[in-house]
């Protein structure tokens, strides 16, 4: 039996609610052929090339993609990393492979020094990562895999071990980085943010001294055109932060960039809601997480919220101020559920209005306001659009009610990830690929969206209604690899599976 029926066979008796096709050549199975291609038997790479580590958010929306076609290997994406979450809570934005050469890729193993450095927060010994961290989405992705497959989940024991670690995550998030005491949690370097060289970040980082081009190499170059990347001034700074970050033992409080992101913390408050979600499902009460996320949701609509421009906006914790720039962050949080029905309304005139033109001249949700001074279609977080974000607005959009606009984005993002090959990010104009083609979370959400579950209210329910959901969930993974032969890259008894810039 060749690779391509491997993959998509199954008995005659499963039934499923969703059924693509299944042709050689199809979006859905190039879509598996790349996340097994990106496979190294306890996680998935972003990119062979570019980033042959495991990424924290990266992994997070691969396992929502996974969860369809391997709810065991989804489960074993988010295990790994937890593996190397770090004593005082921390889940590190990269866990670096040992085989991967050091000059692979910048910044390495040997520039963070999480074994050395990061002694005191409680780095782990037996495997090395980075000491900053990323967007929190893990708790959401955790939750959303579970519901793939109870059933597995349950037997694996699967919620039960994540949670605590989830627990700490947000406690560390909650407790070590409201730095600007508003109740919000705080980046202190771009990399954690996720979109590493917005606009956003000009001004707080203009402050701080580069560190000389000479003190670093940049491995990124090698993969893509040096203008569609972050500027080698950009980059000076982001090492700069690193290394101060680094030499003071990865403590909080210090840094000379702080700024509270409406994206970081939005994705915070959905992961709260799943997170109680998942006490529900263990036996505890999820209530005191509920109203921790609608505090938070009410924080954030206090300190970032601008009726003006109808967005929300970054703050420059260093000098107290709204940082003026509109990017794709502050549409973010329209995947909460508890943001009034005039911010909704006004999300989504922004969304669709001339500053990022979705529905009219954009294919899909840019970066970075089209009428922006600093606006470039190709130059990563500047203007490009990604595919995790348009996931997010679109998730978003259908939550709340806006089913026109929410299909409409759903079957643009799915037509660009087969045209541009699965890029990491393309022209919003014209969907041309940008950066690397093959992109894991590009190939993992456009299976979440071939699958169309929408299920976006089983996130922020406050019932507890899992028994009710167990067979409509189950029945929506049409290629459960319990019915896959073996020696698949999606076989569930393979031995392999064990739970153990972007920077």
């Amino acid at each position: 039996m060749d690779r391509t029926a491997q993959l998509i066979a199954r008995p005659a008796e499963y039934t499923a609610v969703y059924d693509p096709t299944t042709s050689a050549g199809s979006l859905h199975l190039r879509a598996i052929e790349v996340l097994d291609g990106n496979w190294t038997g306890t996680s998935t790479v972003p990119s062979r090339g570019l980033y042959p580590h495991q990424w924290s958010w990266d992994s997070a929306f691969i396992a929502i993609g996974l969860r369809h076609v391997s709810p065991q290997r989804a489960q074993t994406e988010l295990e790994t990393l937890l593996d190397a979450q770090w004593g005082d809570g921390r889940i590190p934005h990269i866990v670096f492979n040992p085989s991967v050469p050091l000059d692979a890729y910048f910044p390495s193993p040997d520039f963070w020094r999480s074994g050395t450095a990061g002694r005191a927060a409680g780095a782990p010994r037996t495997v090395q990562t980075s000491g900053i961290v990323q967007p929190p989405v893990h708790a959401l992705a955790a939750w959303l895999v579970h519901r793939a497959d109870p059933g597995l989940s349950r037997a694996r024991g699967f919620l039960a071990r994540v949670y605590p670690r989830l627990a700490a995550w947000h406690r560390y998030l909650l407790h070590r980085r409201d730095l600007g005491g508003g109740g919000l949690v705080s980046v202190v370097h771009p990399w954690e943010q996720g979109m590493d060289n917005a606009p956003s970040w000009d001004a707080p980082l203009a402050r701080i001294a580069p560190a000389p081009a000479r003190s670093f190499r940049r491995a990124d170059l090698a993969h893509g055109a040096p203008e569609d990347r972050p500027t080698d001034l950009d980059y000076g700074r982001y090492v700069r932060l690193a290394t101060d970050y680094r030499d003071g033992e990865y403590t909080d409080g210090r840094a000379g960039f702080a700024v509270e992101d409406p994206a970081f913390n939005a994705l915070l408050i959905a992961s709260e809601h799943a997170l109680a979600r998942i006490a529900e499902e263990l036996g505890a009460t999820g209530t005191a997480r509920h109203a921790r996320a609608q505090r938070l949701t009410a924080a954030l609509v206090d300190r970032l919220w601008d009726p003006a421009e109808g967005l929300f906006l970054c703050r420059d914790l260093r000098d107290g101020g709204l940082i003026r720039e509109r990017g794709v962050s502050g549409l973010v949080p329209l995947l909460l559920p508890g943001l009034s029905r005039e911010i909704v309304s006004a999300l989504v005139g922004t969304l669709r209005g001339p500053h990022f033109g979705v529905g009219a001249t954009t294919r899909l949700v840019p970066s970075y306001d089209l009428l922006g001074e600093a606006f470039d279609p190709h130059r990563y977080w500047r203007g490009p659009a990604w595919f995790n974000t348009s996931w997010l607005v679109e998730r978003g959009l259908r939550l709340h009610g806006e089913r026109a606009h929410a299909d409409a984005l759903r079957a643009a993002v799915l037509d660009v990830a087969d045209t541009s090959d699965f890029a990491e990010y393309v022209d919003p104009y014209t969907g041309d690929a940008c950066g690397a083609t093959g992109f894991s979370w590009t190939a993992a959400l456009t299976l979440d969206l071939l699958h169309d579950t929408h299920d976006t209210h089983d996130t922020h329910d406050t019932d507890n209604k899992h028994d009710k959901h167990d067979k409509h969930y189950k029945h929506q993974v049409p290629y459960d690899t319990r019915h896959l032969p073996h020696g698949t890259g999606f076989d569930r008894a393979d031995s392999s599976f064990k739970g153990g810039d972007r920077g």
